[in-house]
C-alpha cells in the first residue's frame, strides 16, 4: 500500500514534463489523481493511460488556471468524480520571453503572471473548503506550490516570470500560516533547470546552442553529474504530502542538485 494511497491529488499541468513527473508517482503511491490540462489533451490522455496502465487511477480535466470560471468547474468535477479532494500541486506554468522590462509586451507580464500567481490563488480559494473538509476527517490535506530557483536570483531579462513565482510563494507562505488550524500543509518546491520541454527551450537561450535536442550534453557540467529529471521534482513533492513530513510547513525546497 502507497503512502498517498485513499488520497484524491489535483495536479495543474499534469500531463507534461514534472507535472507528469507528479501525477505518476502520486497515482503509483496510491492517489486518485486528477490530471489537469490547457490545451495539450493528447499529453494527459497519454498520462492518464500511463497511470492505468500500472494499475492507478487517474482523468484528465481542461481548464485554463488563469480563468476563474474553468477553474471552478474543474475542481467541481474533481470532487464529483473523485468524491473529495485533499491534494492540490499548483504545477502549471509558461515562460516568459526573455526581453528586458523596457522591451516587455504589458500583455505578456499579465498573461505570465495570471499563470502563476493568480491563477493558485483561484484554485486554492476554491479548493481549500474541500480540502478541509477531507482534512477534518483524514488529519491531512496539502497544497504544495512548484516555484523556481529562479526566485532566488531574479536573473535579468525574465521579469514576468520572477514575479509570477515571487507571487506564488508568497501566497504559499500566507496559505500555510492561514491553513494550519485546519491541519493543511502549504509547502513550495523550487526546482532547476529540468529536463523539460520548457526545460530545453530555456537551456537553448541560456548557452545559444539552438540546435540542442536535449539537456543530456549538460549532464558533465550538472551536480551529481546528471541534468534534474521531473522524478527528482515528483519525490520532493512526494515527501511534503507524506507522514514524513508531517511537521513541515510554510517550507521551500530548492531542487537544483546544490547549484
Amino acid at each position: 500500500m502507497g503512502i498517498m494511497q485513499g488520497r484524491v491529488a489535483l495536479v495543474t499541468g499534469g500531463g507534461r514534463g514534472i507535472g507528469r513527473g507528479i501525477s505518476e508517482l502520486l497515482a503509483a503511491e496510491g492517489a486518485a489523481v486528477a490530471v489537469n490540462y490547457h490545451r495539450d489533451r493528447a499529453s494527459a490522455d497519454e498520462t492518464v493511460a500511463a497511470i492505468t496502465a500500472a494499475g492507478g487511477v487517474a482523468r484528465a480535466y481542461a481548464a485554463s488556471v488563469s480563468d476563474p470560471d474553468e477553474t471552478a468547474a474543474m475542481v467541481a468535477a474533481v470532487v464529483g468524480d473523485f468524491g473529495g479532494l485533499d491534494t492540490l500541486v499548483c504545477n502549471a506554468g509558461i515562460a516568459s520571453r526573455g526581453r528586458s522590462v523596457v522591451d516587455t509586451d504589458p500583455e505578456e507580464m499579465m498573461r505570465v503572471v495570471a499563470v502563476h500567481a493568480f491563477g493558485p490563488h483561484h484554485l486554492s480559494r476554491i479548493a481549500l473548503p474541500h480540502i478541509r473538509s477531507a482534512a477534518e476527517r483524514v488529519g491531512r490535506g496539502d497544497v504544495v506550490m512548484v516555484s523556481s530557483v529562479a526566485t532566488s536570483s531574479m536573473g535579468p531579462n525574465g521579469a514576468p516570470y520572477n514575479m509570477g513565482k515571487a507571487a506564488m510563494e508568497a501566497l504559499a507562505r500566507t496559505l500555510a500560516k492561514e491553513e494550519r488550524p485546519y491541519g493543511i500543509h502549504v509547502n513550495i518546491v523550487a526546482p532547476g533547470l529540468v529536463e523539460t520541454d520548457m526545460g530545453v527551450r530555456l537551456a537553448r537561450a541560456m548557452t545559444g546552442r539552438r540546435e540542442m535536442e536535449d539537456l543530456r550534453s549538460l549532464d558533465a557540467a550538472s551536480p551529481f553529474g546528471r541534468v534534474c529529471q521531473p522524478l527528482d521534482v515528483a519525490n520532493v513533492v512526494l515527501w511534503l504530502c507524506s507522514p514524513g513530513a508531517g511537521y513541515v510547513t510554510g517550507q521551500r525546497i530548492e531542487c537544483n542538485g546544490g547549484g
